[in-house]
């Protein structure tokens, strides 16, 4: 073996479902009749009744499952069969001699046994298929049109994905560590399986609830735990026998440049990272999102219920991988780990792993602000891009301090910027970058969508950061979401600068817009604001966020989906709207997001550390999370805004074709989504020449930097037919 296993954080027993070999029993008959065992396909031996027996899918899910009858026991156990008999029929099929387009034609024939509403009326013609056909109707009759849907969702896109498995080995391409965490939740089908919890328990989260970010991050953080625990698990048999690059510890290795000893512990850190942020989240968001929308007390028994279904799936993953012949790493016995085995010895582990691992989560709650960083060595960013700049920037700069004179900004009680400070910060220079073919009444537009934004980010900590008013940031919240109606005016009569200016943003930006528009970017802003509350609650813990987490986040409250949203609206309907959920746009579009991000907290560092005693920044969360010095931190948030340039171009030069041709888009669409890319590119390109030319991230100029307390510049859309990140 090429590395030894790390030692694992587990704070929650594993228990056994007493229903155990009735499963064993059932679902080898289950199998044999759905031909998985002993049966070739195009030749190929798949499985053989050994096989099935070595890798004990029963105890997986009697072990995930512990408290769930005989009867459902089955029905779980049939469903994760299922699904690793897929994999492995992917694996001889179409990866051992990669072959995409009968991959394609495989996935694409499983939606046809998987619908949301009515019967199945296609015929099976491989295991596969007959699985999935059989275990769908076994398993919707009991559960919600809403859960379906979502179950549906996370069912295709564990197999969708597969392809993006399947084009790196192709390309001979290894991810990045952003893109890597992204993807594999969905090719590793932890969602699918955060679904599945929800039948084996017997409730459903209510539909209400579903898609607020405490849930979210529940399934998130619980999927990212059970596949980078796979990973550790599975690197020799994936790496070594399959060729396979999607493994967290091969991500790792190659792109820190350590050996597999150390990424795999990385890979470890990281694990007990995202189990620390779903315990964080279980505890503290959880009950405040219960109370908030007053639910009732059914919802709250399926919400907790689910919770603690997911809790004891990732006790019961783990002692499966360690028993399991599936992976020899785990040697089958739980002594792998040392020390004592046996009855009542699970306590005894536990109590040492939350010791192990306190260091970690103290860590990130024990950040010392405003420490003095010094002047720091900035890595020189490259975008490789064009810079173009607006011709009406000058007149842009006057407009904007009247703007911001007329919404009041500089008549609050507690001002917050002065019009030195508008002129400071130069917003204009920006949108004129940002979108260098604007027209004088849509660069005003951008630069004031830029200057509402900046000034609401660096208001929010000073007036609700600093005490500690966390309630008053949110009634604050709930009042710009009611500026936000679809007649264009506001439901409230706004009473500051907040409200004044978002009033008059969304009256000028939504007037031709349609409904669904309007209600796309009313959900954006909403995102983005809300964001802003995530960073005070973090700021108020004094906590350093988990990695995956903050680069999330970061999008939020960077605006992208606001951006995103208006972008698209730029198009018009030329581009179906189910091209921009794909792979390759989602991938261009993140991609481009991450590398604004990462350089404006490159830039920001200083300031925001230093002088506002913030804890969100990459810069920062890098230092945290691998223990490493100032340098070295830089160092790797330069190599990550690298990558994900790279991937940006990859996109562009390679995705993008592909899907073109997969899908047979349109030529007006393939123009539409080229000059989306294009747009894309001055936007990035905009962003750096602010940063570089911009006073607000010289270390000379502390004194402007000092009382603003701004946690980061934002970046805003110009017109319903710019992209302009936010």
């Amino acid at each position: 073996m090429s590395f030894r296993l790390p030692e694992f954080y587990l704070s929650y027993p594993a228990r056994l479902n007493p229903n155990l070999q009735r499963a064993r029993e059932h679902t080898k008959q289950w199998a044999r009749r759905m031909e998985m065992i002993d049966v070739p396909q195009q030749g190929k031996e798949i499985w053989t009744e050994a096989d099935l027996d070595r890798d004990d899918y029963a105890l997986l899910c009697a072990y995930t499952h512990p408290d769930c009858d005989g009867d459902e026991l089955d029905l779980v156990t049939d469903w994760y069969v299922w699904v690793f008999y897929f994999d492995d029929h992917f694996v001889e099929l179409y990866k051992r001699d990669p072959d995409l387009t009968a991959a394609r034609e495989h996935l694409d024939r499983l939606r046809a046994f998987m619908p949301v509403e009515g019967e199945i009326t296609e015929e099976p013609t491989n295991p596969v298929e007959a699985g999935l056909a059989d275990l769908w109707r076994r398993t919707v009759p009991s559960m919600s049109v809403d859960w379906r849907r979502r179950f549906a969702e996370s069912t295709k896109a564990l197999l969708d994905e597969s392809l993006w498995e399947l084009h790196n080995i192709s390309e001979g391409r290894l991810s990045n560590p952003i893109e890597y965490i992204e993807m594999r939740r969905k090719v590793g089908g932890a969602p699918w399986s955060a679904n599945l919890v929800e039948h084996a328990v017997g409730v459903e989260v209510p539909a209400e609830l579903a898609g607020t970010r405490p849930l979210e991050v529940l399934r998130d953080t619980f999927s990212d735990a059970v596949h980078l625990r796979n990973d550790l698990f599975s690197y020799e048999r994936e790496v070594t026998d399959e060729g396979e690059l999607s493994n967290g510890v091969l991500v790792f290795e190659k792109f820190l440049g350590v050996d597999t000893q150390e990424a795999a512990e990385t890979v470890n850190d990281l694990l007990t990272s995202r189990m620390h942020q779903f315990e964080h989240t279980a505890i503290t968001e959880i009950p405040r999102l219960l109370d908030e929308h007053g639910v009732d007390p059914a919802g709250r028994f399926a919400v907790l219920g689910y919770a603690k279904g997911l809790q004891d799936w990732q006790s019961g993953g783990h002692e499966w991988h360690m028993a399991s012949g599936r992976y020899p790493e785990g040697g089958g016995s739980t002594a792998v780990l040392g020390g004592p085995t046996g009855l009542g010895t699970a306590g005894a582990y536990i109590a040492k792993s939350l010791a192990s691992t306190a260091p970690q989560r103290l860590r990130s709650f024990s950040h010392v602000p405003y420490q003095a960083v010094g002047p720091v060595r900035r890595p020189r960013l490259e975008v490789p891009f064009e810079l173009r700049l607006c011709p009406h920037l000058d007149e842009a700069r006057e407009h904007a301090v009247d703007w911001s004179r007329e919404m009041g900004m500089f008549a609050e009680v507690q001002p917050v910027w002065d019009e030195e400070a508008v002129r400071f910060n130069d917003l204009p220079l920006c949108a004129a970058g940002l979108d260098p073919d604007a027209s004088l009444e849509e660069l005003d537009l951008a630069s004031h969508w830029l200057v509402w934004g900046t000034y609401g980010d660096d208001l929010y900590p000073q007036r609700y950061g600093h005490a500690r008013d966390i309630t008053g940031a949110k009634a604050q919240n709930e009042r710009l979401k009611q500026v936000m109606t679809d007649s264009g005016e506001p439901g409230i009569v706004p009473v500051n600068m907040m409200e004044r200016g978002l009033a008059d943003l969304w009256r000028r930006t939504t007037a031709p817009m349609n409904a669904r528009e309007r209600a796309s970017l009313r959900d954006a802003v909403n995102v983005m604001i809300d964001s802003w509350v995530w960073e005070l609650d973090n700021q108020a813990l004094n906590h350093i966020p988990d990695p995956v987490d903050y680069v999330e986040m970061r999008r939020a409250t960077f605006g992208s989906d606001m951006t995103m949203s208006l972008a698209r609206f730029s198009h018009g309907d030329v581009v179906p709207p189910e091209l921009y959920e794909t792979r390759a746009v989602q991938n261009l579009e993140n991609s481009a997001i991450d590398c604004a991000t990462l350089l404006n907290d490159v830039f920001s560092y200083r300031k925001e550390i230093e002088f506002e005693g913030e804890v969100h920044n990459a810069v920062l969360v890098v230092r945290n999370f691998l223990g490493c010095d100032q340098d070295r931190a830089f160092e790797i948030v330069h190599e990550l805004f690298d990558a994900r340039m790279s991937q940006f171009q990859h996109v562009i030069e390679v995705e993008l074709p592909a899907l073109y041709e997969e899908r047979q888009v349109s030529p007006e669409a393939r123009e539409a989504l080229n000059e989306h890319a294009e747009e894309l590119q001055d936007w990035l390109a905009g962003i750096l020449n602010w940063h570089e030319k911009v006073a607000r991230y010289r270390d000379e100029e502390p004194r402007h930097n000092a009382p603003m307390s701004g946690l980061r510049a934002f970046y805003a859309p110009s017109t319903p037919w710019d992209p302009v990140l936010g």
